[in-house]
């Protein structure tokens, strides 16, 4: 039985990884947890006092004499960098820190790729929080703004104003607080292991595409790079807040083979040698060119079960068997259904989610579609307030299902969102 480490599980981790080692023949995997909820209290009360190399330090002496196998995480904020860091020290397999930190890094990622791969930049330029005039930051009006360096889309949005500039990194003092521990361990590493001149205590502005959004997810296995798929981001009309992924993508056979291939290009040209990866990028309404929105040298843990509803690869199963150096089984056309998708439930007014769902509700659900997969995000307080103002609206709910065809799927979710009282406003 192989020993794995889970670092910073996610609300997708732990189902996917049970089923994993249900479905061993010989129970392959003994799970263990280190990490803790960013997102709940108690949990998160130690994001105030966290070091992520005093954490690393810590399991390596915990875990050097358990014969750890392999280290997996999908978690963006801490876990896949400290998993890189525990990986090297303790000699088993992972990602080079550096590419990941490069990677992770949105504006020394962008810089990479003006040199390797320019095609797929878009303008863009950066500035500090602390920013006092219009003139530090030369982009035309409208355009993106968001960290160097963050997760769930924190703080990224678009700004038509330097006034609205100015109102949307106005932070009240615990707000500063938070951001700066979230960032610390990023900081702490990048000054530790790196030259960069810019913290993630920086924003990038980039040229606003028009464009279909989607997701290339690939995995690299002994330094060659495979592309497993790519999935379709859908928004709120009238937003840039996710609605649905879908999977497979609808985008025409050319243009998927070209962004297969910039997705390629950039995992490549970033120097990342190990694991999963998830390139977000747009495709160019007019032209089919691929501009790169970000890349997440992780797997894409809400995906994982959508690949396999419909390829018969669970990106779970794929991390665990690359963690400890072994050769997935990579070759799609297995899966149940025809079409997969996550849908994503949010409100835009600031209220909470009513009623979450029942015991009954839920057992209703286990039996209406037993594949499916439902998590909750139910916030409130100064949690709510906070995801309201970093992102506009707040999630508080993701349903993963597959269907025979587009109408079966849409027709059983509004089933469930009609049996389940989920409402979006």
């Amino acid at each position: 039985m192989k020993n794995i480490l889970v670092l910073f599980d996610a609300d997708w981790d732990q189902s996917q990884l049970a089923k994993a080692a249900e479905d061993s023949t010989n129970a392959r995997y003994r799970f263990f947890y280190e990490g803790f909820d960013l997102f709940s209290f108690p949990s998160n009360t130690q994001l105030l006092t966290f070091d992520i190399f005093r954490f690393v330090d810590k399991l390596a002496k915990k875990y050097r004499h358990m014969h750890l196998a392999g280290i997996v995480s999908t978690n963006e904020q801490f876990g896949a960098l400290a998993g890189a860091l525990l990986a090297k020290k303790l000699g088993l397999p992972g990602p080079d820190p550096k590419a990941l930190i490069a990677a992770q890094h949105k504006y020394v990622a962008r810089r990479i790729l003006a040199r390797e791969v320019p095609e797929t930049n878009v303008a863009f330029h950066v500035f500090p929080y602390t920013f006092q005039s219009a003139a530090e930051i030369p982009l035309k009006y409208p355009f993106y703004v968001k960290p160097v360096k963050a997760a769930y889309s924190v703080l990224a949005r678009r700004v038509d104003s330097f006034v609205e500039l100015q109102q949307h990194m106005t932070f009240h003092p615990w707000e500063k607080y938070i951001i700066k521990r979230l960032v610390r361990p990023f900081n702490d590493v990048v000054q530790k292991l790196t030259d960069f001149d810019v913290d993630a205590h920086w924003m990038i502005a980039e040229e606003l595409i028009d464009g279909q959004q989607i997701n290339v997810d690939g995995v690299v296995v002994n330094g060659e790079i495979h592309i497993l798929g790519i999935i379709d981001a859908v928004m709120y009309p009238g937003t840039d807040q996710f609605m649905r992924f879908e999977y497979p993508s609808r985008l025409p056979a050319d243009r998927a083979a070209h962004a297969r291939d910039m997705a390629k290009r950039i995992v490549q040209a970033l120097g990342l040698d190990h694991g999963l990866f998830n390139v977000e990028l747009r495709v160019c309404k007019e032209t089919g060119e691929c501009k790169l929105i970000e890349v997440n040298p992780r797997m894409a843990a809400q995906f994982s079960d959508l690949y396999e509803k419909v390829d018969g690869i669970n990106l779970h199963d794929v991390a665990l068997e690359i963690a400890i150096g072994e050769t997935p089984d990579l070759r799609p056309g297995q899966g149940k259904y025809k079409v997969a998708t996550s849908f994503v439930f949010r409100k835009f007014d600031g209220s909470p989610l009513a009623k979450a769902p029942s015991n009954a509700e839920l057992k209703w659900l286990s039996e209406f579609d037993p594949d499916a997969f439902l998590a909750m995000f139910v916030k409130t307080g100064g949690g709510l307030k906070r995801e309201m103002k970093w992102l506009g609206s707040h999630r508080y709910a993701t349903l993963n299902m597959g269907g025979e065809s587009e109408q079966h799927l849409l027709d059983k979710f509004h089933m469930v969102k009609h049996t389940l009282g989920f409402e979006t406003g």
